[in-house]
C-alpha cells in the first residue's frame, strides 16, 4: 500500500519546474514495538514534560523552543521567529551542480527517499530531468530543509523514478584513513588466494532481502502468538552448534581455509 507523501514541493532545474512529492523508500512500521504498562492496573504509562524546578507539568501551549546561552539561561524562540529563517529550500529542490555518481562514496549517503511526479502535467518535466541525468551518469546535487534543518541532497535516476538521498554534514564522516593506514603492510599469502576465490565461488548467491532477515522479530512474534493463547512461550530457536562455530586457535591461515573449504562441502552434501 502506497504511503503517504512526507514532503511535497517542486523540483527545478534552470527554467524546468515541476510539482514532485517524496515519500520515505524504507518503514520500520512491522517492527514488534512496545508500550509502557502499569503492571498492576495494565493501563499505559504516558511520559509528559514537567518544569524541573516545580515539578508541574507544562501544557503544550506553554512549551517554546530555548537557546542555552549560559547557565539556567535561554533565548526563547517562538515558532514566528523560525518561520522568518525559512529558506526557498523548505518548498524548492533547485538542482544547481551535477556530479558523477560513482565520486559520491557510500558513507555520504543518510536517508533515501523516493521522489515522483505529484501530477500528470508534471510527467514530462520530471522525466525529462530524469532521463538526461540518467543518460549522462550524473545526479543531482541540492537543498533541501527537512524538520527545520537545511540538508544537502543528491538526487539519482532509478527506474522511472529518482531516489533522492540525504547526505551527511561534512563534520559527520569520519576519515578512513585515519583506521585503515598501515594494513596493506601485510601481504597475502599467493596460494592462500585461490582457495579463497574458490570459497567465495562456492557461497555466492544471487541477492535475496531473506538474507537479512531479523531472527529476534521473528521470535519475538512467536512469543506474542502464544501469549495471546495463554500458552507458555516457545523457547526461543538457536541453530546447531557445529564445529566451524567452536572457538579455534588455528593459526595458519592455509589451513584454516582448507577446513573452511571442507565444511562447505559437507553442508553442500547434507542440502
Amino acid at each position: 500500500m502506497a504511503l503517504r507523501p512526507y514532503w511535497k514541493g517542486y523540483l527545478k532545474l534552470s527554467l524546468v519546474t515541476c510539482s514532485v512529492e517524496m515519500t520515505p523508500a524504507t518503514s520500520d512500521s512491522d517492527r514488534v514495538k512496545f508500550h509502557t504498562l502499569n503492571r498492576d492496573t495494565g493501563n499505559r504509562v504516558l511520559s509528559q514534560y514537567v518544569d524541573s524546578v516545580t515539578g508541574k507539568p507544562v501544557r503544550d501551549k506553554d512549551e517554546v523552543k530555548g537557546y542555552q546561552r549560559g547557565e539556567d539561561d535561554y533565548v526563547m524562540l517562538e515558532d514566528d521567529d523560525l518561520d522568518h529563517v525559512a529558506l526557498e529550500s523548505t518548498k524548492t529542490i533547485d538542482i544547481s551542480t551535477f556530479a558523477p555518481r560513482d565520486e559520491i562514496d557510500w558513507i555520504w549517503l543518510d536517508n533515501p527517499y523516493y521522489l515522483t511526479p505529484n501530477d500528470k502535467i508534471s510527467d514530462e518535466a520530471f522525466a525529462v530531468i530524469r532521463a538526461a541525468m540518467e543518460k549522462q551518469k550524473m545526479v543531482g546535487i541540492s537543498r533541501l530543509v527537512l524538520g527545520r534543518r537545511e540538508r544537502a541532497v543528491m538526487l539519482e535516476p532509478r527506474g522511472k523514478g529518482i531516489v533522492l538521498w540525504t547526505l551527511r554534514y561534512g563534520d559527520e564522516v569520519r576519515d578512513e584513513a585515519d583506521y585503515f593506514k598501515g594494513l596493506d603492510e601485510e601481504k597475502p599469502e599467493k596460494a592462500a588466494l585461490p582457495l579463497i576465490r574458490k570459497l567465495i565461488k562456492k557461497q555466492t548467491r544471487h541477492w535475496d532481502a531473506k538474507m537479512v532477515s531479523d531472527p529476534v522479530q521473528e521470535n519475538l512474534l512467536d512469543i506474542i502468538k502464544s501469549k495471546k493463547k495463554h500458552r507458555r512461550a516457545p523457547a526461543p530457536k538457536k541453530a546447531a552448534p557445529s564445529d566451524n562455530d567452536k572457538p579455534s586457535n588455528v593459526i595458519n591461515i592455509m589451513d584454516a581455509l582448507r577446513k573452511s573449504i571442507e565444511a562447505d562441502n559437507k553442508r553442500s552434501k547434507k542440502k
